[in-house]
C-alpha cells in the first residue's frame, strides 16, 4: 500500500539553516532515500517552496482566493514522500528513519487513496 509522509517544521527555523546546514540534512536525507529507491519503495519526493509563495483558493460561491496557506499553525507542510508499504507500522519506520536524519517539525503518516502517478514531469 502507498503511504504519504508528510513532513512538517517551523518554516522560519529550517528557512534560518545556513547553506552548509541544510546540505547536511539533505545528505542525512538522501541516504534513507537512497536505501527505499534500492528496495524499489519510494514514489514522488517533493520540498515545497515558502508558504509566502502559496495561494489557497476557498471553496466557496464565488470561490475565494487567499495568498498563502489557509491553516495557522506553528508548524508549516514542506514537504512529502510516496513510499509502498506493508502495512502502518512499517510506513512509521520510514518516518522514523527520515526524522532522525531531520530532527524536530513532525511527519504524518497517511494512507493514499487514489496515485495518479502523472505525465512527464520532471
Amino acid at each position: 500500500m502507498l503511504y504519504a509522509i508528510l513532513c512538517y517544521h517551523d518554516e522560519d527555523f529550517v528557512g534560518s539553516w545556513s547553506k552548509e546546514q541544510d546540505e547536511a540534512v539533505m545528505k542525512k536525507l538522501a541516504v534513507v532515500q537512497e536505501k527505499l529507491t534500492q528496495q524499489g519503495r519510494l514514489g514522488p519526493v517533493a520540498r515545497l517552496l515558502p508558504t509566502t509563495a502559496a495561494a489557497t483558493l476557498r471553496k466557496e460561491d464565488p470561490p475565494l482566493v487567499l495568498d498563502g496557506p489557509y491553516a495557522e499553525t506553528k508548524e508549516q507542510l514542506l514537504g512529502f514522500y510516496i513510499v509502498d508499504c506493508k502495512n502502518l507500522d512499517e510506513a512509521l519506520d520510514v518516518a522514523r528513519d527520515l526524522g532522525a536524519a531531520n530532527p524536530g517539525g513532525a511527519y504524518e503518516v497517511r494512507p493514499v487513496g487514489v496515485f495518479r502517478p502523472g505525465g512527464n514531469l520532471t
